[in-house]
């Protein structure tokens, strides 16, 4: 079996050959660079299965790194793990957006670098098997096969990157950078009130595309999208979707199509909160979410109780009040954020 072959990239020479040291020792193919440029020059020509690459490099440091790499097809979609001894939470969003896949944060010991390097390489071969299944979906996108053919091109080329639970993709306010496709997992998106409460607008599964109405319009986002569990996602730039959208009218349509079904959504969402109880509020909040989650789980719900309340547009504390009101009905079975529907009937047909 051929090795697996680590490139890294640091101009530290202990912190390099030191990284050198304990990756052969574990039999892997290494490849080194002192600079950034080099670094460059030597993942296209060896095309590493993961790179390790420092951030504050002389010349270029590791952000332009990664930015390079992202632009050659032939390199964006190698799993890209910074190492840094800055731990501030900007710099971890940042190369996080960038597409990075993982931070190490110096001084690491010998088994913080090999389970990272480890994990790395096993989710891309878990990654690798989930893109045919993307393109299935894709596959409705466009009836033309050059057209087809060029997009299947370029998602192959995009990272699936690993959103860990709770963690923000992208905020109300920040630019567009492209759209998100679900690869596996569960997103949501919400805005938040001028009090500070959560208002869920939309959740997105297997699949589903989400960050469409900002790409159209241009503008920036007009919500804030997380992680629900940990989630795999693929990005389609905002260039290489102009240019589709451009060239292909179906995409277009089949988008337009998208942003139809979410916009009677969000009316029937609004039309609940103006004129629904609140028990038939939650009512149909589980309803919604039943038939999301039905082809998988059938008459089983995961949700919190803060999303729940995000979602009915009603404080946490009402929702566990009813909650405890519908277990006590034997409309429902809950334990913790599981929620089993035991008559589907009677939540269908709550009273107003």
């Amino acid at each position: 079996m051929d090795k697996r072959r680590i490139q890294i990239i640091e101009d530290n020479d202990d912190i390099r050959e030191s990284i050198i040291e304990i990756l052969e020792l574990a039999n892997y193919e290494v490849i080194a660079a002192d600079n950034g440029k080099t670094g460059i020059e030597l993942a296209n020509q060896h095309l590493p299965d993961l790179i390790l690459c420092d951030i504050m490099m002389p010349e270029l440091d590791g952000y332009g790194v990664l930015y390079l790499l992202g632009k050659n097809p032939q390199t964006a979609s190698i799993p890209f793990i910074f190492l840094t001894a800055k731990a501030e939470r900007i710099d971890m969003r940042k190369g996080m957006e960038m597409g990075a896949d993982d931070y190490l944060t110096k001084p690491f010991d010998d088994m913080e670098l090999l389970n990272a390097v480890e994990s790395r390489l096993n989710k891309k071969t878990k990654q690798e098997a989930y893109y045919s299944k993307s393109l299935d979906t894709i596959d409705g996108l466009i009836s033309s096969t050059s057209g087809m053919q060029e997009l299947s091109k370029a998602v192959a080329q995009r990272k699936v990157r690993t959103i860990k639970k709770k963690q923000v993709i992208y905020y109300e306010g920040d630019s567009i950078a492209g759209i998100y496709l679900v690869v596996q997992g569960k997103v949501k998106t919400y805005k938040l009130t001028p009090d500070g409460r959560e208002l869920m607008v939309g959740i997105y599964t297997d699949d589903e595309y989400f960050g469409i109405p900002s790409l159209l319009l241009n503008e920036p986002h007009a919500e804030t999208a997380e992680a629900m569990e940990d989630t795999m996602i693929c990005m389609l730039p905002k260039e290489l979707m102009e240019t589709l959208l451009g060239k292909y009218p179906d995409i277009g349509r089949q988008f337009i199509k998208i942003l139809s079904n979410n916009l009677l959504d969000r009316e029937q969402q609004l039309l609940q909160l103006a004129y629904f109880s609140v028990r038939k509020r939650l009512a149909e909040v589980l309803i919604r979410l039943y038939k999301q989650e039905q082809s998988t789980n059938p008459l089983n719900i995961k949700v919190s109780r803060d999303n729940l309340a995000a979602l009915a547009g009603m404080a946490t504390e009402t929702v566990s009040r009813i909650l405890s009101d519908f277990k006590a009905e034997n409309i429902i079975e809950r334990k913790g954020s599981h929620i089993q529907i035991l008559n589907l009937q009677m939540l269908q047909e709550m009273k107003n």
